[in-house]
């Protein structure tokens, strides 16, 4: 191991796997085949890194970079956010944070409770913003469709953007009753996808309160994954399937999310600490510090 490498902390947002970078200071950021690397099942799984940058600009305090366990870059990570809210928090004890990432200006904020609300901003539904590769005039519903034609298993999907992509898939029975490892990799890299899709299945059981799974685009299945929780609630409002403030249950979890008057998205949740270590941002070789002894 060389000098080049850098501190990380591992951390997870009701089960998204996290990586927070430090990488302040630096101009070099972490390669795709590092996180490749990284993301081993005899590594340091994860669902996404979070590389915290030195601001680029006035008006907020770090940039994020986003990688995908594939190496591909994400615009947004709710619960990546959180995490990163969570390290900084412990450092310098403040409270609230504004960072910029690929999908723009993300304000976040911890409570004296410990629960880390982020504004996940306004969400998009014209075909072009998601994007779509053809004109849809109403993305609560597109033509989109898994198994036979006279007997899809899945179908007529809500489309939006948080700032990325996402498909939502409403059904009646329990979401665990889908095959999301066989559809959401055909359903992510559909033609209709130019830019992929995250790959939602939900079940609306209450006017405030969703059960939701997600294939994430560039991780795969996941425990969690904010941005898609609040695109799920955002196209159930716009169906008029809950209100406009839900609880969204997911495998790992459960997220407040609300949609204000303001069009903006808040979604709120923990994040927990596992472990820190060193990596080289350019092999992703690295190295987990010793646990304290008790």
């Amino acid at each position: 191991m060389t000098d080049n490498r850098i501190p990380f902390v591992k951390m997870n947002g009701i089960g998204n796997k996290i990586i927070v970078a430090d990488m302040r200071g630096r101009k070099d950021m972490i390669t795709a085949d590092a996180a490749i690397s990284l993301a081993r099942p005899d590594a340091i799984p994860f669902d996404q890194i979070m590389e915290v940058r030195d601001p680029e600009a006035g008006g907020h305090d770090y940039n994020i970079r986003i990688l995908n366990s594939d190496g591909s870059q994400a615009e947004a990570c709710g619960n990546g956010t959180r995490c990163v809210v969570q390290w900084l928090h412990e450092q310098d004890g403040c409270n609230a944070y504004k960072f910029v990432t690929k999908a723009g200006l993300v304000p976040a904020e911890i409570a004296d409770d410990g629960l880390i609300s982020v504004d996940m901003g306004v969400p998009r539904f014209g075909w072009r913003d998601i994007p779509l590769a053809e004109e849809f005039y109403d993305t609560r519903g597109i033509e989109l469709q898994i198994g036979p034609i006279d007997a899809p298993v899945l179908h007529t999907p809500s489309v939006a953007s948080m700032g990325n992509p996402h498909a939502v898939f409403w059904v009646k029975k329990d979401v665990w009753d889908y095959d999301l490892a066989r559809f959401g990799p055909l359903l992510e890299n559909h033609p209709v996808f130019p830019d992929r899709a995250n790959i939602t299945i939900a079940q609306v059981v209450a006017r405030d309160r969703i059960v939701m799974r997600t294939w994430e685009r560039g991780a795969g299945i996941t425990l969690a994954c904010g941005s898609a929780a609040c695109a799920t609630l955002a196209c159930a409002v716009r169906k008029d399937l809950t209100d406009n403030a839900a609880t969204l249950v997911l495998p790992g979890g459960e997220l407040q999310v609300e949609w204000r008057e303001d069009r903006h998205i808040i979604m709120t949740g923990p994040a927990e600490f596992e472990f820190a270590g060193t990596l080289d941002p350019a092999t992703g070789k690295f190295e987990r510090e010793a646990e304290p002894v008790s």
